[in-house]
């Protein structure tokens, strides 16, 4: 299957099967993708709405550094072929493939969610992460402000947050998070794979140009905002060549830090992968899956929580040398940004909210 424009994975293909009734055609995700005169029509993003009961998701996963976290948005149009969130959407019988970026769902309850969940007296209060599955800033954030929403409530109860996003959309809402960041409540993190625009056209063909991406922090950072940049994930043969210009890039922005992880492939990720790059990088293909397989032991992907986000092997120890000694020359120092967690107060009930 030759690659849509405009898209990041090559194919559709199966997905896991979760014991879920078999979804019927009823035309609402355009189920019939009828070729006309010989040529399938361009795949359109189609957005549905999902209302979950909560909204607060948490884990106890000891390599994450955080334990609560929301996402406003299920799947995502920025279509990065690397996206280790798209077997959620085998979830749903859906593709983590093509369906994946095209066939999303958005949460317009997340707010209210969010509001009940804080003024309940089991709620403990540490930094909630957003981004950490979807980007929160994918382009039907402009339509939906359900980010913006649950933002809203979060410095209205002055409760610390992490933000994860590759989109300079956030601009959008550097009211709010200036405000946020002069209590401590605050600090973004906005991922940079590549500076050059053609390869991030291929790994993430609807996100921002990573020059937009380096603007946003710079603006970020001058007001005050704390940012960290994250090079994640570094692909061998394609990306790891960049390591030390994007750090360079950053910290001359006013990044307070820099990150990475090397790429990972989870379940329906690993063949999704490999048919993008034999779409796109066919000369080093193998190349790139034999360095992938050394840095996990072997395999496509290394599931295990003590080596998953560093890698293994010579070929991870060499970029992480790379990247240790490009953190070295941007003088970035490893100080952790920490968020207060003292200032929150329960929100008002509705009927309190309307004086």
């Amino acid at each position: 299957m030759a690659a849509e424009k405009g898209r990041g994975a090559t194919l559709n293909g199966e997905s896991r099967r979760f014991n879920l009734p078999e979804r019927i055609s009823d035309g609402d995700w355009l189920d019939a993708l009828a070729d006309v005169d010989g040529v399938a029509p361009r795949r359109r993003t189609e957005v549905a709405v999902e209302r979950p009961r909560t909204i607060i998701s948490r884990n106890n996963s000891p390599d994450i550094a955080f334990s609560q976290s929301i996402n406003a948005y299920r799947g995502c149009e920025h279509g990065c072929i690397y996206c280790f969130a798209r077997p959620t959407h085998a979830y749903h019988d859906l593709s983590p493939g093509l369906d994946f970026e095209t066939r999303l769902f958005a949460k317009p309850d997340a707010a209210e969610l969010l509001r009940k969940e804080l003024s309940g007296k089991a709620h403990k209060v540490s930094p909630i992460a957003m981004g950490t599955n979807t980007d929160p800033y994918q382009p039907i954030e402009r339509d939906w402000r359900i980010t913006r929403q649950c933002l809203e409530i979060l410095w209205e109860c002055r409760h610390p947050v992490y933000i994860t996003t590759k989109s300079d959309r956030i601009l959008h809402d550097i009211d709010l998070l200036a405000s946020m960041a002069r209590e401590r409540l605050v600090a973004v993190m906005i991922s940079v794979t590549s500076l050059d625009p053609l390869t991030a056209r291929i790994l993430e063909p609807r996100a921002p140009h990573p020059l937009r991406r380096v603007e946003a922090i710079r603006l970020l950072s001058q007001a005050g905002v704390p940012v960290v940049a994250s090079i994640s994930p570094v692909i061998p043969a394609i990306t790891d060549h960049e390591i030390e210009s994007i750090v360079a890039r950053v910290a001359a922005a006013g990044a307070r830090d820099a990150s990475y992880i090397p790429v990972r492939l989870p379940h329906e990720v690993a063949p999704l992968f490999r048919a993008w790059l034999a779409e796109h990088y066919p000369d080093r293909a193998a190349k790139v899956m034999a360095i992938i397989r050394d840095i996990r032991g072997g395999s496509d992907n290394d599931p295990n929580f003590s080596s998953r986000m560093r890698g293994q092997g010579v070929w991870a120890d060499l970029i992480r040398a790379r990247f240790q000694k490009a953190r070295k020359r941007a003088d970035f120092t490893g100080e952790r940004v920490t968020l207060r967690t003292d200032l929150f107060r329960r929100p008002d009930g509705p009927q309190m909210s309307l004086f």
